[in-house]
């Protein structure tokens, strides 16, 4: 699967010859193998610390700054639209009973705060939806019902908030 899907990002769309205009299609690539490259759409997954910069490249000072110029390279191969992907935490295997089964995660020092102002921010969207979902349903019901869902016409709604 991995050659399949990974390195280099050209290996498997040459099979499959040109898309037409109306198909949809998906090219996974690492960033290494994305260079000279350019898409319409650009995700990069796990823009934390740990991942980037990875944990094993940070040594020397050198190295968190080829680290650094992967992040950089990563977010200039997107045309019109970059997503950077910050997930608040990770499930990981091998923590203690007790214990959460997840650890949080710290966005990545290359993106310190006083950079954020240029950033669009916003939760990942399936929350977003749950929300407008219900706040149509709020909005269909009668006065007494709609104050009960403890929306109280603000758009958000007390189900999704918790």
């Amino acid at each position: 699967m991995t050659e399949l899907t990974l390195d280099p990002p050209d290996a498997t769309s040459d099979l499959a010859g040109v898309p037409l205009l109306d198909e949809d299609y998906l090219i996974l690539s690492t960033i290494h193998s994305a260079k000279g490259r350019e898409w319409k759409s650009v995700f990069v997954l796990n823009v934390v610390d740990g991942c980037i910069p990875s944990d094993l490249g940070t040594g020397t000072s050198a190295e968190i700054e080829e680290e650094r110029r992967l992040l950089y390279v990563a977010m200039t191969r997107a045309k019109d639209d970059l997503h950077l992907i910050v997930p608040q935490r990770f499930f990981t295997h091998g923590q203690n009973a007790q214990g959460d089964r997840h650890v949080y995660a710290a966005r990545t020092r290359f993106i310190p705060d006083g950079l954020l102002n240029l950033f669009n921010m916003r939760a990942w969207p399936m929350i977003l939806r749950a929300c407008e979902t219900q706040a149509k349903a709020c909005a269909s019901m009668s006065a007494p019902a709609y104050a009960a869902c403890g929306d109280e016409g603000t758009g958000r709604c007390a189900t999704c908030i918790r």
